[in-house]
């Protein structure tokens, strides 16, 4: 990097605002972020920083390896998501069927912007800093993949945030205990006797049973489960297998997820799933296989980190940037709760919306990352590095 870039951080924050909009014109799904790994390392290798290929598609740099301080990670995600970006952004994906519909391109842009700051004042800084950019973010356990090849070898407390549309920009999030929820997904395959419509004394109906699980499983949370503990439970899909107008089919199949603030509640409602499934099904003379996919644990901050990770959000945004009004845990998962069953470490959620087009929410076509928030996190991993911004 130029010294004169170095040395001034709105030049910083400007080649990372185009660095993130190239990625979003190019983003890649989970396990596939190949073209965005190479551009992370070579721009890396431009910064002057030393890196290693970790879990295929990530990347681990560090710097002050040699700091006599605590050694804190700080992480970014990389991968998109399998929808057609409808933004109307000039930087819009240019590939079909693929976009940055969750700001991870923002992520890493962020990232590096931290760490250019910091290279150019590695001498100052207090102790050695990872930096991981992390793939297969969206359900794919890039984080457990990145543990399992090194990832946090060395390191004592590790810190991460999400851009949060929800949330007024300005505003952030970061709470002792759960930020964000566990979850899990579930596939039920209710399987009869199908035959004619006319008929159906001499059938088996699988379609009915199967209106009668999806009632019933909309009964678990506040019912089974008290209604205090945060927990949502959601079919999303139903379909009906060989069936039409005239014809009751052999089967029919069910899908949904659930949403879990309380690691503890996992085993509950998974035995529940299974419990009421195939009781309904047995009641209606047909059977139910259930299928359970547990997918991320819940994003637990560790006490010490987080209120050193607010004292950072106050300082860059104001006493009053942790008064977002936003009940935690959020209902959305994140596999950086991989990171926090092995270290102390945080999460934050950190405003978008600006009143500017931010607030359409993530995972929706129409989403487009807030620019603007490379420079306000940027400045907070800088200061959670040791290392503050200063004033230009």
């Amino acid at each position: 990097m130029d010294v004169a870039v170095a040395n001034n951080w709105r030049s910083i924050v400007e080649e990372a605002v185009e660095f993130r909009r190239a990625l979003h014109r190019a983003p890649e799904l989970t396990w596939a972020e190949r073209e965005t790994a190479a551009s992370i390392r070579a721009r890396l290798d431009d910064l002057g920083i030393e890196w290693r290929e970790c879990a295929q598609t990530g990347t681990i740099a560090r710097l002050a390896a040699g700091a006599s301080g605590r050694h804190v990670a700080l992480r970014a995600d990389i991968d998109a998501l399998p929808i057609d970006e409808r933004s109307g952004a000039d930087w819009a994906s240019e590939r079909p069927g693929c976009m940055h519909a969750c700001g991870h391109d923002g992520h890493a842009a962020t990232l590096l912007a931290a760490a250019g700051w910091l290279k150019a004042r590695e001498d100052e800084l207090p102790g050695p800093v990872t930096l991981l950019f992390q793939p297969a973010e969206e359900g794919g356990h890039g984080a457990k993949a990145m543990i399992d090849d090194g990832a946090l070898e060395g390191v004592e407390a590790i810190f991460g945030w999400h851009n949060w549309p929800a949330i007024p920009f300005g505003r952030a999030v970061c709470p002792d205990g759960a930020v964000m929820a566990g979850n899990g997904t579930f596939e039920i395959t209710v399987r009869g006797q199908g035959g004619h419509a006319s008929q159906p004394e001499l059938c088996r109906d699988p379609v009915l049973a199967a209106a009668s699980i999806v009632n019933a499983l909309q009964q678990v949370v506040s019912r089974r489960i008290s209604p205090q503990a945060p927990t949502v439970l959601s079919i999303t899909s139903i379909r009906a297998d060989g069936g039409a107008p005239t014809v009751i089919p052999d089967s029919a199949g069910l899908g949904g997820s659930f949403r879990l603030g309380d690691p503890d509640t996992r085993r509950q409602m998974t035995e529940l799933i299974g419990e009421i499934a195939r009781n309904t099904a047995a009641a209606h003379g047909v059977e139910a296989d259930v299928s359970i996919h547990p997918r991320y644990d819940a994003t637990v901050n560790h006490a010490a980190e987080a209120a050193r990770y607010r004292e950072a959000l106050g300082a860059e945004l104001g006493t009053d940037a942790l008064d977002a009004d936003l009940k935690t845990p959020i209902m959305a998962s994140e596999d950086f709760s991989y990171y926090l069953k092995k270290i102390p470490g945080a999460f934050a959620l950190v405003g978008a919306d600006d009143g500017q087009g931010h607030d359409h929410p993530c995972h929706s076509p129409k989403y487009d990352f807030n620019d603007r928030l490379i420079d306000v996190v940027g400045r907070i991993y800088a200061r959670i590095a040791g290392c503050p911004v200063e004033e230009q």
